[in-house]
């Protein structure tokens, strides 16, 4: 049985509308691009992209 099929069983306030898989994209991509940024491995992030702006100035 498909995972579409298992939908017709579930009622319509239980079943995930588009809206809320797209939200939960979005929240799922913004908690993962803030974790990123939080545990920058040995300032990495910095690193790599903004110091080299910095010096390519001088």
């Amino acid at each position: 049985m498909t995972g579409g099929g298992m939908m017709k069983y579930l009622s319509p306030k239980v079943r995930l509308q588009a809206t809320e898989i797209q939200s939960l994209a979005f929240w799922g991509a913004a908690a993962g691009a803030g974790a990123i940024y939080l545990i920058q491995p040995f300032n990495w992030i910095r690193k790599t992209f903004f110091e080299k702006e910095l010096d390519e100035g001088k």
